[in-house]
């Protein structure tokens, strides 16, 4: 009787996570098929049935391209740089999120969550749009320079390429920060109320909480969240990069999902996007099994 109960209480719990499996696989399993592209010699807008079957040409001409083989290189340079400086700063989200739970004044706390999120919601076009008013050769940041008589030509922020990986890091950490400290928001929420009292009893100041409860009880949810962003370390998005991409920094800001857009966009270049792609998601899949298997040791929990 209990067996049974059982299966059926299972079943019900299946039927609830149906849906979202089958949206899972509509949207990014069967997508795959795509991949089909990169063994033909695909130009739109012919079918598939229409174009001549290469084999593995486009993946050998990655590598025996030299020009070809010297973009990759520097986009994949753009990338780790990128990715690098993302993950090698993605501690401050936990930081903000200690310190926001420090604020006594209820709303003022709720003000400054509200504020920090927001940005998430806003597009890349607008928050390009936002940095164009700011820092454009007209913008209200020239414009004040020159009011105080400290520079006597436009400086072109955002036509240089020389601190580009700064500034393109500085625009994802404004956009992101608030969103990416939800998270520990709510592990902090569930630190044991009853250690905290007594760390209080025993006359721990508010620092001393943070740094001996606080930040040890949300390194397993950092550690986890580090070692999805290491997975996806290769997937940067082409958004942000696509708006603040012009003629000047094109070289230092294009990264690899940008690369391949071009690609696909270019003439002939449509197999060759989608050869990249899959050794994109060969290696992201790859990481992510060599660091759920370092968690696993490390840890003794995995994440897969």
């Amino acid at each position: 009787m209990q067996k049974s109960k059982k299966k059926s209480y299972s079943f019900k719990l299946f039927l609830m996570i149906l849906p979202f499996l089958i949206l899972v696989i509509l949207f990014s399993y069967y997508p795959l098929y795509g991949w089909m592209y990169a063994f033909y010699d695909y130009k739109p807008p012919r079918t598939l049935a229409n174009s001549q079957f290469v084999g593995f040409k486009w993946f050998v001409s990655l590598v025996n391209n030299p020009t070809k083989l010297k973009q990759i290189a520097q986009v994949m340079k753009n990338t780790f740089a990128m990715s690098g400086l993302t993950i090698g700063t993605n501690w401050l989200p936990m930081l903000f999120a200690v310190f926001l739970n420090e604020i006594r004044g209820v709303k003022f706390r709720k003000f400054v969550q509200t504020v920090t999120t927001l940005p998430n919601f806003v597009s890349w076009i607008l928050v390009y749009s936002i940095a164009f008013s700011l820092f454009n050769s007209d913008g209200m940041m020239n414009s004040f320079l020159m009011k105080l008589g400290w520079i006597k030509q436009p400086i072109l922020f955002l036509q240089q390429s020389n601190h580009v990986w700064l500034t393109q890091w500085f625009w994802l950490t404004w956009k992101n920060l608030g969103w990416a400290a939800v998270m520990y928001i709510a592990a902090i929420s569930g630190i044991d109320d009853e250690m905290i009292e007594a760390a209080k009893v025993d006359g721990a100041s508010r620092m001393q909480i943070i740094r001996h409860i606080t930040i040890p009880s949300l390194l397993p949810t950092y550690f986890v969240l580090t070692i999805i962003a290491v997975a996806n370390f290769l997937n940067n998005g082409m958004e942000q990069y696509f708006v603040f991409e012009n003629a000047f920094n094109k070289e230092k800001i294009q990264v690899l999902d940008l690369y391949v857009y071009h690609l696909a966009m270019g003439n002939g270049g449509y197999s060759v996007s989608v050869a990249i792609s899959m050794l994109k998601s060969f290696i992201s899949v790859t990481l992510l099994l060599v660091l759920n298997r370092l968690s696993k040791s490390v840890r003794g929990e995995s994440i897969l």
